[in-house]
């Protein structure tokens, strides 16, 4: 039985503004976090303006996804603010919950947290957050919403559009395919734009202001966006009998949450307060990203991504930094996508791709293993000789081939030079080679593993690492390679 507390800054719960097939499809949402917190009391301070008890919350305008303003192209570091700004009263950060006296301590955890164990990937989180920063804040203020909720994809992501969890959430926001698809976001073979910043951030934002409409409080908002709202829905029912919610609810349920939940509004605040003002806890030279300028191109037809690059005068490098939503550097046959490239190489893709024969426009296709199928029969069914085949698929070692097992097959006939391989390889196949990665900015184990085609499972073995480890820039990462 829950105590009864008293009523500041409540609000009544109200029914969601989306429809019930859309709102049964967000119940699946589960996105990730870690520990545990204890329960803790409200002070008696007054709580955060709120809309009357027992009226509807007011419309919040929904937003078309906004282009980020096309900056210079050249990625100028930007150094923060040696002293933060004075800002607004903030709903979530200000809230008199956030500073009661067991939700402090939890804080301060994640705050010592921060500057100790997890400071080199902070500082980086927070200077390449100024690739995505002004989109996101253009959003917020657009919404009405807490400016705060601008650090939510540090606790999500790192702010790493390519983020991927042990189950399965990817993007900044770390959508589940289920939720994802719900709100119209595309999750393929191809593409999947959970990845893309500029699809994905204004349907988060918009699935919070649903959140807080249907919940009456941002912390059980936040706490929704982590665990579901299916079983917040089905917690609240049964612990709090009156229907009258508010950020303190949350910590009287604190306990019949998952663990992962309980620690994700602390660490989120802890996130925030260091964000607004990295100087003050010890991040004094932090050096922002440039925001990433660009203009859209459109892509008629399957074309590889290095063919794009070709034609537009792009470093490949620089186009899939611009679109992470491409899985594996292919647009899909038969539909018009868009794509980005830096600012003022729209007008040459369009005059170069237009002299490009259909046939030219994939250097490669995929193939997936079948019963009885070796390497040297997948040459001969393509045409392709064998050496390039192997050159293309380093990692594959013939022998022990799976059923379902993807092969890159290559199209043109300059594939060993562009991997820097040879006929040589055919010669060592039994053999392993050592290669030690270096970790980089942005980079995570899962986008390791797909760069240099070996699985997860064994990237995580062979450097004695579990899913939930956390890697560094200037780590190294030990892979091995099939030959010589």
């Amino acid at each position: 039985m829950i105590r009864q507390r008293p009523s500041l800054a409540v609000g009544r719960r109200t029914r969601p503004r989306w429809g019930g097939a859309f709102f049964g499809i967000l119940l699946t949402a589960s996105l990730t976090g870690c520990g545990s917190l204890v329960g803790v009391q409200p002070s008696s301070g007054p709580g955060p303006a709120a809309h009357p008890a027992g009226e509807p919350a007011p419309e919040t305008p929904t937003e078309t996804p906004v282009r980020v303003p096309v900056e210079d192209p050249a990625r100028t570091p930007v150094r923060s603010a040696p002293l933060a700004e004075p800002r607004d009263i903030d709903p979530i950060l200000d809230s008199p919950w956030a500073r009661t006296e067991e939700m402090e301590e939890k804080v301060q955890e994640w705050i010592v947290s921060f500057q100790g164990r997890e400071a080199s990937a902070f500082e980086s989180t927070l200077s390449r957050m100024g690739r995505y920063e002004p989109m996101v804040e253009e959003h917020i203020r657009a919404g009405g919403l807490p400016a705060s909720l601008a650090y939510l994809p540090i606790v999500e992501s790192w702010y790493n559009p390519r983020a991927v969890s042990w189950v399965g959430a990817a993007g900044l926001w770390q959508f589940m395919p289920p939720t994802a698809r719900g709100m119209g976001l595309k999750v393929d073979r191809l593409i999947d734009e959970r990845r893309d910043p500029y699809l994905s951030t204004p349907l988060a934002l918009e699935y919070l202001t649903y959140l807080h409409d249907q919940f009456g409080s941002w912390f059980l908002a936040l706490a929704a966006y982590n665990g579901g709202p299916g079983r917040l829905d089905r917690i609240l029912h049964r612990y709090n009998q009156s229907e009258i919610t508010h950020d303190g609810i949350f910590m009287e349920i604190l306990q019949q949450l998952p663990r992962e939940t309980r620690n994700f509004v602390p660490r989120f605040l802890a996130a925030a307060r260091i964000g607004s003002d990295p100087t003050a806890f010890g991040f004094p030279d932090v050096i922002k990203d440039a925001p990433l300028g660009f203009e859209e191109i459109v892509v008629p037809d399957a074309t590889s991504l290095d063919v794009i690059a070709r034609a537009s005068g792009v470093e490949q490098e620089i186009l899939e930094e611009l679109n992470p939503q491409l899985l594996r550097g292919l647009t899909p046959a038969g539909v018009q996508t868009a794509l980005r490239v830096p600012p003022g190489y729209g007008a040459r893709f369009a005059e170069a791709y237009a002299l490009i024969p259909p046939e030219e426009r994939v250097t490669f296709l995929e193939h997936f293993v079948r019963s009885g199928e070796t390497l040297t029969h997948i040459a001969r069914q393509y045409g392709v000789p064998l050496d390039d085949l192997r050159a293309t698929n380093p990692t594959i070692q013939p022998r022990r081939m799976q059923i379902g097992q993807r092969v890159v097959v290559p199209k043109a006939p300059s594939v060993r030079g562009r991997t820097g391989a040879s006929s040589q390889s055919s010669n060592n196949q039994g053999e392993e080679r050592l290669v030690v990665y270096t970790v980089r900015s942005g980079d995570t184990l899962s986008g390791i593993a797909q760069r240099h085609r070996v699985g997860v499972n064994d990237l995580l073995r062979w450097n004695s690492l579990s899913r939930s480890s956390i890697i560094h820039p200037g780590d190294e990462v030990r892979i091995y390679l099939p030959g010589g």
